[in-house]
Parts: C-alpha cells; structure tokens; sequence
C-alpha cells in the first residue's frame, strides 16, 4: 500500500496546555467584562483607526491565539452592540445570559450539525420542542424548528401555509391568494410575501384601534371583500406584541373570524409570545394557543444569546409536507446514523444548522420557567413606571398606550421631530442609556424597550435625565 503524497492539516493545538490556559483567560475576560458592565458605557462609537484596522490583507500566515484574543479585547469588545448593558433600550434585543453563553461554547466543541440523523443533540431540540408544546398549550402532533429569527420564522409560516391551501384547494398556481396583517405588522412580512412570491399587492393592512391592535370589524370585512371579488383569502398575522408599541391583538376573536372563512391563523410573536410566562401579562395573550403556527424568539424575552428564533406549527404534518423532499444521500434507515427519521431539515430549508438548541436547554434548565416569568413581569413593571413617570413631566409626552414593555415618547418642543431625533443621537453617544425612535401616526418618537433582565430602576432614571437634560439643551439652542 502507498501512502499518500500529502496528508490533511491538523488544526488541533500543538501545545494543549498552553491553548487551554489562553482559553480560561478568555472566558475570565468574558466575565470580567459582563460583571462590571454597569460602570461601562451602554455603547460608543467606532473611531476611525479602529474602523479602518478591518482593512487588513488577508491572513495567509498564522498567528497565534493569545494576539487574536487581543484585538478581540482592544477592537471589538469595547464596540459591541450595546445589548448586554441594563441601559440599552433602543431595541427589543435580549441581553443574554451565562449559562446560555456556555451552552453555546459547549455547542461549539461538540460542532454538531442538526440537519439530521441519529444523535444526542437532535434529542435535546426535540426535548425542547416538548416543551414549547406544553408553554403555549400546543397538541403533541405540533412540530417545531429553530431559525435564525422571528422574520424567518415568519417565512417558514407563511409557506407551510400556502402550501396547505394550495393542497387542500387542488391548487397549482398561488394566483389571487391573499393575506391580512393589521398596519402596525412587522416589515418582515411585506418581505416574506415577496419572496413566497405573492407580492404585497396580497397583503391587506388592515387598521388598528386606539390600542394599537388589528380591527376584527375590518378584518372580516376585508375578507368578504376580497372573496366577492373572486379572491382567495388564506392567512392572517396576528401580533402578540408589536414591533413599535408592544401592542397585542385581540387573538381569541381574529382565531374565531379566520376558522369561519378557512384561513390559517399565523402569530408574530417575537417577543411577546413569551409573555405566557408573566403573571401579570399571560390574560393579554388568550387565544394564541388557537393559532395554527406560532413565530417567536428566544434570544428576546428568553435571554438566550443570539440567535434562537422558533417556528411552532400545529399540525406537524402540513409543516413536514410543505419542506420534505427525496435525496438519495438523505437516504433514511431504521438503524445506524442515517436512523432517526424524521429529521429536522424534513421542517425547513436549511440542511446545515447549527446547535441553537443547547444553549436555549442551558437557559430554560438552569434558570427555570418560572424566573424568566418574574423576569418578564419586572419589566413590565419598569415600563409601566416609565410611562408614569413621562406623565408626571410636563416636558415629556406619552405617545402610546404600555401594553407589555415597550413605551414611546417624545420631548415637547418646536419641530418635534427633529428634536427628538437630536436627542436620541445626543443619548446614545453620550453612554449613558440608548433609546431608540420610530413613528407614530407620521410623528417621530423615542422608543424605550425593557427587555434586558438586569436593567432596574435606576437606569430608568437615568435615561429620563439624559433625555430632560438633552431636550433642555436643543431647546435653549433653538431659541437663542
């Protein structure tokens, strides 16, 4: 036997106990950095030679760990997001959590690919499927799958129902399908209907009520509309928290209106379908165990790191039917490796997936379903305290009703928007806390989102002295 001209590469460390002294300071960086955040800025801008130092060649040569390690430390640490801060606000991006973090290290070494076949790893998302069932009141004949996120969950939703009304209607072409989303819908559905190939010339937008939720009178309205005109009225997004205001639709009335025309009920629920969880918010969600497939987030409200979006759909098999399809290198078997049927790529379009599972097994086991509730319920109190507060200000004005944990507000002032605008920029860079802005009614707004379980009081007052201190500022400015 020859041996080969050329052997692999090992990749594997030359010096095992030197790499795993390097690898504990790396993780004692990691929490040396999340236990003194509070005493850091929220988030500072990038400078120019920090900026600019990305731009080098490519790395033909090796270097070793411990220099990679620090210009992790001196170039990207210090400009991160911003997220993990108790004073980011601007977005609703969960904060992560320690056990989370590990978990997703330990996922990293054991570098499994979830697509398919017969290993530990597919169990635990399959446990946690089981789980996700029994959170939303879900049949055991539901089936589920980790994504990116809710806008790709969403997708995924969107074609598992199109697919059904397709089948169950002898279908072949999609023409005249449409959909029905209140006005206050997630851009990622007008996305979606693009690339399903609908368009958005199928989506109606249906208007909101003073609290910001879905209209049933116009819902059922358009759908009759549609159908005298000879259209085929399919799916209806429902919002369990929208994007700008944490507004919740009437879900147990859209559920009841879309099973009397034959629609397929999808819920958006990014961040606050996980709201289940709360005491004090669970009753705003009734009538999303009624949907016929669920979008959500763990990396929001769950503290997961990113990413861990969800998609829960209530018949497996119409979720299986609309992504299954034949490989010969797919090929299924009863025993070995290749055993396990079925698979999670039989639910989606992604053969390489990476172990989202085991670090939302991490959150969910060591912090118990329990505390993330009472989490979810201390920022809903936070946010209720805002609001309160912005009323006691003369110089503040609440822009929205506070349904779960978001709130919108606004400096009084000449040319408000643009007043406004200066003052987010003007908090943002000063450190201090980071809102966000967005639209209400074509009036622009500051947007506060209280999702990171570490945030407290404390920062609450802390981002309204910089907004009062800001908007006193522009203000004198603009009338000198």
């Amino acid at each position: 036997m020859t041996n080969p001209l050329h052997t692999p590469c090992n990749l594997d460390p030359e010096d095992w106990p030197a790499t795993r002294q390097q690898a504990h300071r790396m993780l004692d960086d990691l929490f040396d950095h999340l236990e003194s955040l509070r005493s850091g800025p929220v988030w500072k801008p990038m400078p120019d030679a920090v900026r600019e130092s990305f731009d080098e060649a490519l790395p033909f040569d090796a270097t070793e760990l411990e220099a990679v390690h620090a210009d992790f430390l001196k170039l990207v640490l210090p400009y991160s997001t911003g997220n993990l801060h108790p004073g980011f606000m601007g977005w609703v991006h969960g904060g992560g959590n320690v056990a989370g973090m590990l978990g997703e290290m330990l996922a990293g070494g054991l570098n499994a690919n979830l697509g398919g076949r017969d290993h530990a790893p597919i169990e635990v998302e399959r446990q946690i499927l089981r789980w996700v069932r029994q959170i939303f009141s879900f049949p055991e004949t539901a089936s589920g799958l980790f994504v990116t996120g809710t806008s790709m969950a969403n997708f995924l939703g969107l074609l598992v129902a199109r697919h059904s009304a397709l089948e169950a209607s002898g279908h072949t072409s999609q023409e005249g399908l449409v959909a029905y989303a209140s006005t206050g819908v997630h851009g990622c559905i007008p996305r979606a209907m693009d690339m399903c190939g609908l368009g958005q010339r199928a989506l109606r937008l249906i208007p909101t009520d003073a609290l910001g939720r879905m209209r049933p009178d116009a819902f059922e309205a358009a759908i009759i509309e549609d159908h005298a005109a000879g259209l085929r009225p399919f799916f209806l997004v429902g919002n369990a928290g929208t994007v700008d205001t944490g507004a919740v639709d009437e879900l147990a009335t859209l559920a009841v209106i879309a099973r009397q025309h034959g629609l397929w009920f999808h819920v958006d629920g990014a961040f606050g379908a996980l709201a289940v969880l709360s005491s004090s918010r669970a009753s705003l969600l009734t009538g999303l165990e009624q949907a016929d497939s669920l979008a959500f987030d763990f990396h929001k409200w769950g503290q997961v790191p990113y990413d861990a979006g969800y998609l829960l759909v209530r018949d497996g098999m119409r979720h299986q039917a609309a992504f299954m399809a034949p490989a010969a290198y797919l090929q299924r078997e009863t025993r070995g490796l290749a055993a396990g049927s079925p698979w999670p790529c039989d639910f989606g379009p992604d053969l390489s997936r990476g172990f989202r599972a085991l670090k939302t097994w991490f959150t969910l086991r060591t912090h118990g379903l329990r505390r993330i509730g009472e989490m979810i319920d201390g920022t809903c109190a936070l946010a209720q305290y805002l609001a309160e507060r912005i009323e006691a200000e003369a110089e503040l004005e609440l822009m929205a009703p506070v349904a779960l944990n978001i709130v919108c507000f606004r400096y009084r002032g000449d040319d408000s928007d643009t007043l406004n605008a200066r003052i987010a920029v003007a908090v943002q860079l000063s450190g201090t806390a980071a809102p966000s802005t967005t639209r209400l009614g074509g009036e622009l707004v500051l947007r506060a989102a209280l999702v990171n379980h570490r945030t407290q009081v404390q920062d609450i007052e802390v981002l309204l002295e910089a907004v009062l201190a800001a908007g006193r500022q522009f203000s004198s400015e603009n009338g000198a």
